[in-house]
């Protein structure tokens, strides 16, 4: 029986044959870090992605981005191809990435601004998400007097303000302390729990995979593929102590043996080299 999932019908990502080399520095052969990859996201769905460094997870989230551009194959949002970044994808990473001479306020208002949005307009939907990451109070602070999680929250409302088709996230979570980091996770959770947007997430972290995503993909040692898609069969709203749960105990140990397999394969392919 095959390991992967179905292919989603009503999928509005698709990832077709996607690969990416990159050339060598030395003239040699270049360096494959992602094979040819099909994926499909559906509408409202949550899909975290793991696998060993270097398989190439930001990679492929980088050219959904379109932040990097494939060597072969598409990626198509609503049946139209991704040809550079657009407001229809809203990236987080891993660093704060906010404008430091900026508020929270005026951080969070650029995007709309820069669509030309009327500043009242502005204010309001700004108004909203601060509020609703939890940061209302805080709407004239710079980045340089908030903490790595509120910083973060910040990047969340700024890419949800933008109303974008999905969210893409890149580890946005890795330089968190681990109990800010839980509390960012249920944050999150709850945010797509309300508002049902499409997010890709990319992460190290199998519990964190597990707990937020509805589907988890397991990508090889590089030159990544995808070598497994599991739907998670967890009821929402979802609490953390659903991390106690038989079912999510079961899928974390068959995605830890998956990773672990994968990391051994990269680990004797760079003693190999």
């Amino acid at each position: 029986m095959s390991t992967m999932a179905e292919t989603l019908p009503e999928a509005i990502l698709q990832v077709r044959g996607v690969s990416r080399s990159f050339p060598s520095q030395s003239g040699g052969a270049p360096t494959v870090a992602l094979q040819a990859t099909d994926l499909d996201v559906a509408e409202n769905d949550f899909v975290t992605i793991l696998g060993p460094s270097g398989c190439g997870k930001s990679t492929l989230l980088r050219i959904v981005a379109g932040l990097d551009v494939q060597t072969g194959g598409e990626v198509l949002l609503d049946g139209a191809r991704i040809r550079g970044p657009g407001a229809d994808r809203g990236m987080v990473f891993q660093s704060y990435t906010l404008f430091p001479w900026l508020t929270v306020q005026e951080n969070v208002c650029f995007g709309l601004r820069e669509r030309g949005l009327p500043r009242a307009q502005q204010l309001e939907q700004a108004g909203a998400f601060i509020h609703q990451v939890g940061l209302r109070g805080f709407e004239h602070h710079f980045p340089k007097q908030l903490s790595g999680g509120m910083q973060q929250r910040v990047a969340i409302a700024r890419a949800l303000a933008n109303g974008p088709r999905m969210l893409l996230m890149d580890e946005p979570f890795g330089a968190l302390d681990h109990q800010t980091r839980e509390l960012m996770q249920e944050l999150l959770l709850g945010i797509w729990e309300a508002e049902k947007k499409t997010v890709l997430f990319v992460t190290h972290d199998i519990d964190e995979a597990v707990f937020m995503g509805s589907r988890v993909v397991v990508m090889s040692a590089r030159p990544g593929r995808i070598k497994l898609d599991r739907a998670v069969p967890l009821a929402h709203p979802r609490h953390y102590s659903v991390k106690t749960t038989p079912a999510f105990a079961e899928l974390k140990a068959e995605l830890t043996e998956q990773v672990r397999v994968e990391v051994r394969a990269a680990q004797a392919a760079m003693a190999a080299t």
